[in-house]
């Protein structure tokens, strides 16, 4: 057995807490309305984001109840936001998360006992109780990760690796994250709603803070495009933009560096990458470096989106390693016809 920390948060069921919840996992950012001390040096290596059960109840009663867990691994942890980032925050042009942290969703398992017959701990069930009481703020609680990787499918021995290859593990599933939209309604009703969306969420994307609007989009990666710019001419390098199969082109005297950039209102934890652009960064010849500016500020009221600010990672001599790399989508070949 080896405990770890984690971060145990309770999501309500109301419209704002399912949307909330939906944008989170989609964008791998997670925060809370206020900071709590022990925030400032704690370092989770896991999330668990409960939903599905009321916590105003006494554990005693609580306990025999049923719940939906998603576990995600903390990538990046607690910062303070800067730029709004939630449907809510974004509709009010304020921060009201400030407390973040960046997540990276493993999977998703429903109708898990809060009791001694499920995967959680005594203190670790407890602990989700007490989030909900407190406005979904998280609680800390050390936490042996196997029996929930087991109950998830996930193959890994956590005491011995301490570490999950991203593609053994699932992810959310889609179709509940756009259950998550869905009125209270039905089950009729909700599995209509929910054929009509899955056709036009097949090639939905998702990823560190996934912008829907071209135009926001656009602005976001030409910011921290021009972030990354002007960080490599400080340098000395000679900057050349080039947008395909990577963003920037660096030479200085007879060096030379390829330069993927993305960028993020949320956290630094993943990114989507093209098969071209993880070949091109796996290619001996090159020398590439990934640069990612999270945390943008974009004006909510701008008709041209105007961006500031912004926290960077950066990613010399990259590689994607396999175990850093989770397929979403498939071409599939169809046999030849007769």
């Amino acid at each position: 057995m080896k405990r770890e920390s984690f971060v145990m948060v309770h999501v309500g069921q109301s419209a704002q807490s399912r949307r909330n919840l939906r944008f989170g996992i989609d964008t791998r950012s997670w925060g809370f309305p206020v900071w709590k001390p022990e925030f400032r040096s704690a370092h989770p290596r896991f999330a668990v984001l409960a939903t599905g059960a009321g916590p105003r109840a006494g554990f005693d009663i609580w306990r025999t109840g049923r719940i939906t867990l998603c576990l995600c691994e903390v990538r990046e942890g607690f910062y303070e936001g800067e730029a709004p980032h939630w449907p809510d925050e974004e509709a009010d042009n304020a921060v009201k998360y400030p407390a973040r942290f960046g997540i990276e969703p493993l999977a998703v398992i429903h109708e898990v006992s809060l009791g001694e017959d499920g995967p959680l701990s005594s203190a670790a069930s407890d602990a989700i109780r007490l989030s909900g009481i407190e406005r979904g703020i998280g609680r800390l609680c050390d936490l042996d990760p196997q029996p929930l990787l087991d109950a998830m499918d996930i193959k890994a021995d956590w005491a011995r690796q301490q570490e999950i290859p991203l593609g053994n593990t699932p992810g959310i599933d889609a179709e509940w994250l756009d259950s998550l939209s869905l009125p209270k309604t039905s089950k009729a009703l909700a599995t209509s709603a929910r054929s009509k969306t899955s056709k036009a969420s097949k090639g939905r994307h998702s990823g560190a803070g996934f912008v829907s609007d071209p135009k926001k989009r656009k602005a976001i990666e030409l910011h921290a495009e021009d972030m990354a710019v002007a960080d490599y001419e400080r340098q000395g390098w000679t900057v050349e933009r080039i947008g395909k199969p990577y963003d920037l082109h660096c030479t200085r005297a007879r060096e030379e560096r390829r330069v993927e950039v993305k960028g993020t209102t949320g956290a630094a934890t993943s990114v989507e990458l093209t098969i071209n652009e993880v070949e091109h960064a796996r290619n001996p010849r090159h020398t590439v470096d990934l640069y990612v500016v999270s945390d943008i500020t974009v004006g909510a009221h701008s008709s041209d989106y105007a961006t500031s600010g912004g926290r960077v990672t950066h990613v010399k001599d990259w590689f994607p390693a396999d175990e850093d790399l989770r397929a979403r989508r498939f071409e599939y070949r169809l046999p030849l016809a007769d």
